[in-house]
């Protein structure tokens, strides 16, 4: 019998009270951790996830599958979408001349989608004193209009850029409104500026639109000249006062003056018109249906 000694530098000098079952229960938890993959959560080679394995990350499994719904299906919440949506009227003009306001934006996009183009006037950024320090956001100003007669502006402020421009397109087609093209001169061929001088004002800055002879073009600034011919104006004089400088306060200025072009009475616009009835008040069979959602 060959006696195998053992190494002195693992000699001990204590000896251990631990029973034969304590040994053989240490020895079996020893195997089930090296099994686990030591002492993270996971289990072995599933990896970690506090134990899901495959299963994927818990809550919300399998959600937004239910029903099939498309998100891209415009689905109206108003009195005015339904008729919209329904077909019950024919353009946008019939929401104007009843004075309905729109707070949908799919109505705008129902009547004048592939005609309405929207542009970034000005991006700045804000900022408020908090006790943490300095909050800074981003503030847009954007327009939209079809070159025909329509033009919106909307603002909006967002901690994110793309945010604040989402929300600002948003905005301008809610506050979309018409603007009345007339002559210079001898009335031919298609309206081409503005029908009277029109005043516009926002803080310090005072915008006048006269109107100018065919051929002139934009007396403008680069924001000017955008903002009239996404309105449809080819031919205009502009006269400007105050602190111009302040993008926001010009473009809201010159907006104001656009909208006015239909609250001027024009003797034009003198003869009666007989007014039918509202389009609430027309279809109101259709809208005292429950909705099938």
């Amino acid at each position: 019998v060959s006696l195998i000694s053992t190494p002195t530098h693992l000699q001990t000098s204590h000896k251990t009270n631990l029973s034969a079952p304590d040994l053989s229960i240490l020895k079996n938890n020893n195997k089930m951790s090296e099994e686990r993959g030591g002492f993270g959560r996971g289990r072995g080679e599933r990896g970690r996830g506090r134990g899901r394995g495959d299963r994927g990350r818990g809550r919300g499994r399998g959600r937004g599958r239910e029903g099939g719904r498309d998100e891209n299906v415009w689905v109206p919440v108003t009195k005015l979408g339904r008729l919209v949506k329904e077909g019950k009227i024919g353009s946008i003009e019939e929401i104007f001349l009843f004075s309905i306001p729109v707070k949908e934006a799919e109505i705008i996009d129902y009547f004048l989608k592939d005609k309405l183009q929207d542009e970034v006037m000005k991006i700045m950024p804000v900022q408020k004193q908090s006790s943490a320090g300095q909050r800074t956001r981003f503030k847009a100003f954007v327009a939209v209009g079809d070159a025909a007669g329509h033009i919106g502006l909307g603002v909006k402020c967002s901690s994110e850029v793309a945010t604040a421009i989402r929300g600002a397109i948003l905005a301008a087609k809610l506050n979309i409104a018409p603007v009345r093209r007339g002559y210079w001169g001898r009335k031919a061929s298609a309206p081409h500026t503005v029908p009277t001088k029109v005043t516009g004002k926002c803080g310090s800055v005072r915008v006048r639109l006269i109107p100018a002879p065919r051929g002139t073009g934009l007396v403008s600034s680069p924001a000017g000249k955008r903002l009239l011919s996404m309105a449809g104006i080819e031919d205009c004089y502009t006269s400007t006062r105050g602190h111009t400088r302040t993008m926001g306060n010009f473009i809201k200025a010159l907006f104001y003056a656009l909208r006015n072009t239909y609250g001027y009475l024009e003797p034009d616009l003198w003869k009666e018109n007989v007014l039918t009835a509202a389009p609430f008040q027309e279809h109101t069979d259709f809208l005292s249906k429950k909705q099938i959602k």
